[in-house]
C-alpha cells in the first residue's frame, strides 16, 4: 500500500472514495479504507444492516485444525478449487485459504458470538465438498453475527473527523458517510475513459445526483432474481453489475449459477435450509415406496432410500452443492421418487438427532435460527417431522471480471492496484459480485470467507490506485459529473412517459415469464434445444421491455418504485442473456453447469448415446474463463485461460468407499508440495 495518503485535493476538497453494497464485502472494504486514512462513501440500496449478507446462516471457513484432523490452509485451497471443477484462478483461491484462519480469529475479537466447545475452543462444523470440520459458525445465523459486527466497526469510522495531512480536524466532513435508500443508476468517467464516480438515486425522493469518487468499487452482491423465486433477497437484481456491464466492464463465468439442495418450495420465493443441517448430521432421504402416502415421521428406517449415502459412502450428505442438486433432481424428477404422490420434494432428517431433550436442546443450540424458518414457513415441527426440501436457485459464480497479481509464493500481492479492478480503470468489484474465488462451484461457507478476503484484498487495492498518477475526480471541471446526471435524469423522465398508446406493457409480468424460462431451462439441467428457445425468448422481452408502462404516475420527487423497477428489468434482461448464451456455448459439464446429453463420468453408456456420448468436462477446450462484453446486438464473447499453476486440474472424485480412502487422495497434491518447498527456500 502506499504510504502517503493525501486528504485532499489540489483544489482543497476532500478526497473520497466510494462503495457500493453495504454487505459484508462492502464493510469490509470501508474498514480497510478507513484504516488508509481514505474517507469512503457507501452507497446502499437497503439499510446496510438489510443487506443479503444477513442472510446466510451455515458459517465461515478456516482451516484453524482445532480437531486434529491434519486440515491446512494448503488443503482448504485445494478442496475448493476441486470444488470449482478448476475453474478459479489459483492464487486468489490460495491467498483466501491462508488468510481464512487470521480472519476467523479477527472476527472473534470483534464480538462475533461463535459457537464453542465444553472447553471454550471455537467449534468448527463439516460442510459439503470437505472432509474436514472447518466451519465456524454462530448458531444458524452467522451471516447475521459477522454482519453486525462489521457494521459496529464501521459506524466508528462515521463518527471520526477527517483530519488533513498535518493532522487538523475538516469541518464537516466524517470519514464515512452513508447513503441508504440510494440505487446506482450509472458509472461516471473522465475523458481517458477512467471511473471518477458514480450516479445514483435517492429511492424516497427520486433525486438523481453525481458522487465522485478516486476509486469506486461495486459490492452489490448476486442476480437471484433473475430468476425470481431464489434464496436471495429481493433486491438481488444485479443492477450494479449490470450498469458496470453496459458500460463496458466484462462479466465472467456467468453460467455458473449455484443451485442449493436444500430449500423450503414456495410460491413467492424459496427460503434456504443451510448445509449446517446436514453438517450437524441431517439426512436426505425418499420412501423407498414411491406410492407411499404415510407422513415422514412414520416411515421405518428399513423403508427410507438414502440416496446421497448409497452413491457417495465417504462423502454421505455433503457432496458439493452441485452433486447433491443433481442428485436430488434426479431422484425426484426422474426416477419418480418423492416425499408424498404428487409433491416433488425429498427429505432432510434432523429428528434422529433430537431423540431426548438434552440432544433436542443440543441441535436447537447450534440449528435453532433456520430451523425456526422452516417451522413458520412450512408449518411443521423440524424436530419431530423431516422436513420437505428441493433443490433453488441460490448463488452466481460468474460476476464482473476482475483482474489480480500473484506474489513470488503464487498468492495475491496484497496493496497491488491491480488486485479486484475491474477492466474499466478505477473501478473495482468484491463479494459475490465479482467472478475471483469460486470457480465453477462454491463450496458452501467460502461465500462469507471470500466477502471478508475480497475486501481486504480491494480496500488496499483501492487505496493504491488512488495514490497512482492518475490525477483526483475532485479537481476535474464539476461539468463531467452534471453531464452524466443529467442524463441519468432524462432516462428516468423518460419512463415516466410511457403511459398510454403503445406502453401496453407490463414490467412485473415481464419479469415473470422471465423468471419461469430461467428457473425451469437453466438451473439443474441445460440442454441445447431449451437454451436456444429462452434466447429467442429473450430477444422477444427485450423487444416487449420497449412497450413497458411506468405503471405509477406518482409525480417526480416522490418515491416511485414501477420506475425504479424498469431500471432494474433492463439489467435483468441483460445479464439473463449473458447466463444463457454463456451456457449454450459451454458444450461440456463442469461443476453446476450440467448438460445432460453429455456423460458426466466421461463413459459411453445408453443414456448418453449420440452427440455427448463420451463426453464430459472438457479441460482441453474449456478450462476457460468466460469473457463477456456488452453489444446491442447481444453479448460477445471471450475466453481466457485458467490459472492452474498451484493444483494440477484431474477428475472430481467422491465416490470412494470410505473417508480415509477419499482423504488420501486430498492434501498429497502439488498444493502441499509448493507449500513445503516454499518453506524450505
Amino acid at each position: 500500500m502506499a504510504a502517503k495518503v493525501s486528504v485532499k485535493s489540489k483544489n482543497g476538497k476532500v478526497r473520497r472514495a466510494i462503495v457500493v453494497g453495504g454487505g459484508l464485502a462492502g464493510l469490509m472494504t470501508v474498514i480497510k479504507l478507513c484504516e488508509a486514512g481514505i474517507p469512503v462513501d457507501i452507497i446502499s440500496l437497503v439499510p446496510v444492516k438489510r443487506s443479503h449478507s444477513v442472510c446466510a446462516q451455515g458459517g465461515i471457513n478456516a482451516s484453524v485444525n482445532l480437531k486434529g484432523e491434519g486440515d491446512s490452509p494448503s488443503i482448504h485451497m485445494e478442496e475448493t478449487v476441486l470444488g470449482g471443477d478448476f475453474l478459479a484462478n489459483q492464487p486468489p483461491v490460495k491467498g483466501m485459504a491462508e488468510a481464512a484462519p487470521g480472519i476467523v480469529f479477527m472476527l472473534d475479537r470483534m464480538g462475533v458470538p461463535f459457537n464453542r466447545t465444553p472447553e471454550g475452543n471455537l467449534d468448527f462444523r463439516r460442510f459439503g465438498g470437505t472432509l474436514f470440520h472447518r466451519t465456524a459458525f454462530s448458531g444458524a445465523t452467522t451471516g447475521q453475527q459477522l454482519l453486525y459486527a462489521l457494521d459496529e466497526q464501521v459506524r466508528r469510522y462515521e463518527t471520526m473527523d477527517v483530519t488533513d495531512d498535518r493532522g487538523v480536524t475538516i469541518p464537516g466532513e466524517k470519514m464515512v458517510r452513508k447513503f441508504e435508500f440510494w440505487d446506482m443508476c450509472d458509472v461516471i468517467f473522465d475523458d481517458n475513459g477512467i471511473v471518477r464516480g458514480i450516479i445514483a438515486q435517492d429511492l424516497k425522493t427520486s433525486e438523481i445526483r453525481a458522487f465522485m469518487g478516486d476509486a469506486v468499487c461495486l459490492a452489490t452482491g448476486g442476480v437471484g432474481m433473475v430468476y425470481g423465486r431464489s434464496t436471495n433477497s429481493v433486491i438481488n437484481t444485479g443492477s450494479a453489475a449490470a450498469v458496470a456491464y453496459r458500460r463496458g466492464a466484462i462479466y465472467s463465468n456467468g453460467e455458473f449459477i449455484q443451485v442449493h439442495p436444500t430449500a423450503i418450495p414456495g410460491a413467492d420465493k424459496l427460503r434456504l435450509i443451510s448445509e449446517s443441517v446436514r453438517g450437524e448430521g441431517g439426512r436426505v432421504w425418499v420412501p423407498r415406496d414411491q406410492n407411499d402416502k404415510r407422513a415422514g415421521k412414520d416411515i421405518p428406517e428399513k423403508e427410507r432410500y438414502y440416496f446421497l449415502e448409497e452413491r457417495y459412502p465417504a462423502y454421505k450428505n455433503l457432496v458439493p452443492r452441485d452433486i447433491a442438486s443433481r442428485e436430488i433432481f434426479k431422484t425426484v424428477v426422474h426416477e419418480g421418487y418423492h416425499t408424498r404422490p404428487g409433491v416433488r420434494a425429498a427429505f432432510l432428517d434432523v429428528t434422529h438427532l433430537a431423540k431426548t431433550p438434552s440432544a433436542k436442546q443440543a441441535l436447537r443450540n447450534k440449528l435453532e435460527g433456520v430451523l425456526e424458518i422452516y417451522e413458520k414457513f412450512a408449518g411443521e415441527d423440524p424436530y419431530e417431522n423431516p422436513m420437505e426440501i428441493f433443490p433453488a436457485v441460490h448463488y452466481s459464480m460468474g460476476g464482473l471480471w476482475v483482474d489480480f497479481e500473484q506474489d513470488a509464493r503464487g498468492s495475491l500481492k496484497i496493496g497491488s492496484p491491480k488486485n479486484a479492478m475491474t477492466n474499466l480503470p478505477g473501478l473495482f468489484a468484491t463479494g459475490e459480485a465479482d467472478y475471483q474465488y469460486h470457480g465453477a462451484n462454491r463450496l458452501g461457507a467460502n461465500s462469507l470467507l471470500s466477502c471478508i478476503y475480497g475486501g481486504m484484498v480491494t480496500g488496499p487495492a483501492m487505496a493504491s490506485w488512488r495514490e497512482g498518477a492518475h490525477g483526483s475526480a475532485f479537481d476535474m471541471d464539476n461539468g463531467i459529473f452534471e453531464k452524466a446526471a443529467q442524463r441519468a435524469r432524462d432516462e428516468f423522465e423518460g419512463y415516466y412517459k410511457r403511459t398510454g398508446g403503445s406502453y401496453t406493457e407490463n414490467a412485473f409480468k415481464l419479469h415473470d415469464e422471465l423468471a419461469e424460462e430461467m428457473l425451469v431451462k437453466v438451473t439443474v439441467e441445460r440442454k441445447n434445444d431449451e437454451l436456444d428457445g429462452v434466447i429467442a425468448k429473450i430477444a422477444e422481452f427485450n423487444e416487449r421491455f420497449e412497450k413497458c408502462a411506468v405503471l405509477d404516475t406518482t409525480p417526480t420527487g416522490k418515491m416511485n418504485q414501477p420506475a425504479v423497477f424498469l431500471r432494474h428489468m433492463r439489467g435483468m434482461l441483460d445479464l439473463a442473456e449473458v447466463i444463457v448464451r454463456g451456457a449454450r456455448a459451454r458444450d461440456e459439464n463442469r461443476g453446476a453447469h450440467y448438460k445432460p446429453i453429455f456423460d458426466p463420468d466421461r463413459k459411453e453408456a445408453k443414456e448418453y448415446a449420440g452427440e455427448g456420448a463420451g463426453k464430459g468436462r472438457d479441460d482441453e477446450n474449456w478450462l476457460k474463463t468466460t469473457m463477456a462484453r456488452f453489444t446491442k446486438d447481444g453479448p460477445k464473447f471471450d475466453y481466457e485461460k485458467v490459472d492452474i499453476s498451484l493444483v494440477k486440474p484431474r477428475a472430481r472424485v467422491y465416490k470412494q468407499a470410505s473417508m480415509d480412502a477419499a482423504k488420501g487422495t486430498i492434501g498429497a497434491t502439488d498444493a502441499k508440495t509448493a507449500d513445503a518447498k516454499q518453506a524450505s527456500t
